[in-house]
């Protein structure tokens, strides 16, 4: 009798988790992808240009100069970009802007999305591995909830520490009815909570009500 009904749990884990898996081979895939496109590419234009100056010991103008010094300085900031959604530096030191960091390109790509953040200065020493994990549901979250938006739309995020455990809280505010039902009545959302649940030890659980949905996560 207890195994029958430990096995509804063990299939929806083994669901969350493999949803789970899904999206973040899907992100490598991605990531793989702008390497590929972008910077190769750019490394390919920046070898040749060296190869024609080493050739014909060509003196550069000043508009060539900052032409090659502007192609340098974009790939260097492409490589910092993308380390930093492999791995956000600030991480081990400063969750709280690992957060900031995050949304930052949110804000960038989509103009129309308005975050408001109540994030502590100082946050307790945890693992790198288990703040990378919260990080990461939290950009899944993000990523469900917000998909498809073109209207303008808020976004509350609050961090705290309340004894030994932290709390991550998000509200979204959605403009319509119609955006609300698309993003609050996904299967998706049920895996993203079994898969912080089983990965951090923690608690998991959202409601939804008045074109508004709020997130608590605990750990």
């Amino acid at each position: 009798m207890t195994l029958v009904k430990f096995l509804p749990s063990y299939q929806r884990i083994q669901q969350a988790l493999q949803w789970w898996s899904s999206r973040q081979s899907t992100k490598l895939f991605v990531e793989a992808e702008k390497i590929r496109d972008d910077l190769l590419q750019e490394t390919f234009t920046i070898r040749r240009h060296l190869d024609v100056l080493t050739s014909n010991n060509l003196n550069l103008s000043n508009h060539q100069t900052q032409d090659y010094l502007r192609q340098i300085d974009n790939f260097h900031h492409s490589l910092v970009q993308l380390s930093n959604r492999l791995f956000p530096e600030s991480l081990p030191d400063s969750f709280p802007l690992a957060i900031e960091c995050l949304i930052e390109p949110w804000l960038a790509i989509n103009p129309h999305l308005y975050f408001h953040l109540d994030l502590p200065v100082y946050w307790r020493q945890e693992q790198a591995f288990h703040s990378l994990t919260v990080l990461s549901i939290l950009d899944e979250l993000l990523a469900i909830n917000l998909s498809n938006i073109i209207t303008s739309i808020t976004i509350y995020i609050s961090l705290k520490q309340q004894k030994n455990q932290g709390q991550l809280k998000i509200q979204i505010n959605y403009p319509d009815i119609t955006s609300f039902m698309c993003h609050t009545n996904s299967t998706e959302l049920k895996y993203l909570c079994d898969t912080f649940q089983f990965l951090t030890s923690g608690r998991c659980f959202y409601r939804a009500s008045h074109c508004q949905i709020i997130w608590h996560l605990s750990w």
